[in-house]
């Protein structure tokens, strides 16, 4: 028989290797988990890298307000909490646009997380215009189409153009984000995109200055709910905004096929495209109507058309009618 002291250091003997391959075991435990926590740790920096860099836009150039968004680019936008806003500017050749795009393009590289939708209204769109956008530094996007016959006037189907690009590219957006029309002769207070249209939630209205022969056009408003509207023409329309006075959440647009339809010529585009969207007047929000002091935002200004320009353009780029540059180039297009 082994004595008591002799089977426990037998014991000990017997145990030891086990003891040595479960100490390997935990170790090489320990070592696949940590192993993991550093994969996991850099899948995750990785990927946020990725989504801080390629969800401006599609680039990290483009994070810094500097690249060109092409037309076929299937590009995602910021997803973050502030609102989103689309702006919508039909355009076309006249001797004034390039002063007034540049005008308006300096006013919006003051407004954060947007994207400048521009439509050029011909075959082709104009390198002088591109210029323009690229030397602005804001996400955009820059596509032409003509004007259809049927139509009233310019820029009904340019915008039409510019909502069908939201609807394929951004049908499947699901943060909010607001539509504006922002048409490139208006005058723009840069407080009107975050105090106006960044809040909207369904469609947003307010007053806008110098609108046809009105000196102001607005909303009339009563205990915060619009009952009528404070206009010169055309007073029986359910929405008696001009087009600068009114911005739309993109999921109105993607849920329904509103556009400036040719029928539309036979009442104002604004309230015919409005009314499509089929939302009740009371929950349309008015802005500004109870501030003080009553500021205006946007103005409906114009410059002196076809005024006369007398010489030559001294090789400057210029959209002169008698402009031999300007004529040579875009021919095509008149």
């Amino acid at each position: 028989m082994i004595p008591s002291n002799s089977f426990l250091q037998f014991s000990s003997y017997k145990s030891r290797p086990f003891c040595v391959l479960l100490r390997k075991l935990l170790r090489i435990i320990i070592l696949i988990i940590c192993i993991l926590f550093i994969l996991i740790f850099i899948i995750y920096f990785s990927g946020y890298q990725n989504f801080q860099g390629l969800n401006r836009f599609g680039s990290n150039q483009t994070l810094n307000h500097k690249s060109h968004i092409n037309a076929n680019d299937q590009e995602t936008i910021d997803q973050s909490e502030e609102t989103f806003i689309f702006i919508i500017t039909p355009t076309y050749k006249r001797l004034e646009r390039l002063a007034e795009m540049t005008r308006l393009s300096q006013t919006l590289m003051h407004v954060e997380n947007i994207k400048w939708i521009v439509v050029e209204d011909g075959y082709k769109t104009v390198p002088a215009v591109e210029s323009i956008l690229k030397r602005s530094g804001i996400p955009y996007i820059y596509i032409a189409t003509t004007t259809k016959t049927g139509f009233p006037t310019r820029g009904w189907c340019q915008r039409n153009e510019a909502l069908k690009y939201l609807r394929k590219n951004y049908a499947n957006y699901e943060n909010n984000a607001v539509v504006y029309f922002a048409d490139d002769d208006n005058t723009y207070d840069i407080r009107l995109f975050d105090n106006y249209i960044r809040q909207v939630e369904t469609i947003g209205v307010w007053a806008v200055g110098l609108v046809g022969t009105a000196l102001v056009e607005a909303p009339h408003v009563e205990h915060g709910l619009i009952t009528s509207w404070d206009i010169l023409v055309l007073k029986h329309r359910k929405f008696g905004v001009d087009m600068a006075g009114f911005a739309v959440n993109l999921q109105l647009i993607l849920r329904t096929n509103a556009a400036f339809h040719r029928y539309c010529r036979n009442f104002a585009p604004e309230n015919c495209f409005l009314v499509q969207l089929g939302i009740p007047l009371e929950m349309v929000r008015p802005f500004g109507w109870n501030d003080q002091p009553k500021e205006l935002l946007v103005w409906h200004t114009k410059s002196i058309k076809d005024y006369p320009r007398n010489g030559s353009s001294h090789g400057y780029v210029t959209e002169a009618k008698n402009d031999e540059d300007y004529n040579s180039k875009n021919s095509e297009n008149q």
